[in-house]
């Protein structure tokens, strides 16, 4: 490894250019700068500010019935595809609560719609009592019933997804080597990633790119928040992992990460 290293010390790195382009993202998001060059989120803010709300509300709701990382993240998808399709007219908090009852049968974690009801009435209404089985109870079954056969047919059926958690995982490891074990103990990547990726689902990031794209960028964001820089060849990290992933699209997907950020704080 240390002949790996003196041999890449004449290269100007490509990481290191990569990792001041991501510094000056994340000094343009802590002035605003990022909100001025939306790209794919722009439109609507009153809009996109709904989605972002419902998508917490999946996380918050999934995390309380247990859900685990895939299932969530599916739910999420789900939400966001029914998003795309123009999936209107109907409640949206109705959807995400459809979408994480199905994301439970996709993902095999069933989860009893008993519970999902109470969960998300409880969260909707915090001050009020759980749900009696009651007509109310009935009512809001039957609709969650009826949503799921209405998200199934504008999904036109297509509710399984590949998420980027294997390939970060897989990236994760194969990066883990070629940085000083101490500072990668210090710097705490692998924390940082995986908040990362499920902070991303709170958009359509997952929609819009391939998951190892994602993955790849999630980790690129990761280690410029620590300081960190992979050694290289001159072929760039990203490339060694995703060989189809050019610099440009790995910046892109880093700023529409952190317009999430800032969608965040407008709402804060």
């Amino acid at each position: 490894m240390l002949g790996f290293r003196s041999r890449m010390e004449p290269h100007t790195s490509g990481s290191q250019v990569l990792g001041s382009r991501l510094k000056t993202r994340l000094e343009a998001e802590a002035s605003g700068g990022v909100r001025d060059h939306m790209g794919p989120l722009e439109g609507d803010k009153t809009e996109a500010h709904t989605h972002f709300k419902v998508a917490r509300f999946i996380m918050e709701a999934g995390v309380k019935l247990g859900l685990r990382s895939v299932p969530l993240a599916t739910a999420c998808t789900l939400y966001h595809r029914w998003t795309v399709a123009g999936g209107g007219g109907t409640d949206p908090y109705l959807v995400a609560m459809t979408a994480l009852y199905l994301a439970g049968k996709v993902e095999e974690q069933h989860l009893r719609s008993r519970d999902v009801l109470n969960v998300c009435h409880r969260y909707l209404h915090p001050s009020s009592p759980p749900l009696d089985l009651d007509a109310q109870f009935w009512e809001l079954r039957d609709s969650l019933a009826q949503c799921e056969l209405l998200l199934l047919r504008c999904l036109c059926f297509r509710v399984s997804f590949q998420h980027p958690h294997k390939y970060l995982l897989h990236y994760l490891l194969s990066l883990q080597p070629w940085l000083n074990r101490h500072a990668w103990g210090r710097a705490h990547v692998t924390r940082a990633a995986w908040a990362l990726l499920r902070d991303s689902y709170h958009g359509p990031l997952g929609l819009q790119h391939p998951p190892q794209h994602l993955a790849a960028a999630i980790l690129a964001l990761a280690l410029a928040c620590y300081g960190l820089v992979p050694p290289c060849t001159p072929t760039p990290w990203w490339q060694v992992l995703s060989e189809d992933l050019e610099e440009a699209d790995l910046a892109r997907i880093v700023g529409e990460l952190l317009q999430l950020y800032a969608l965040d704080a407008d709402l804060t």
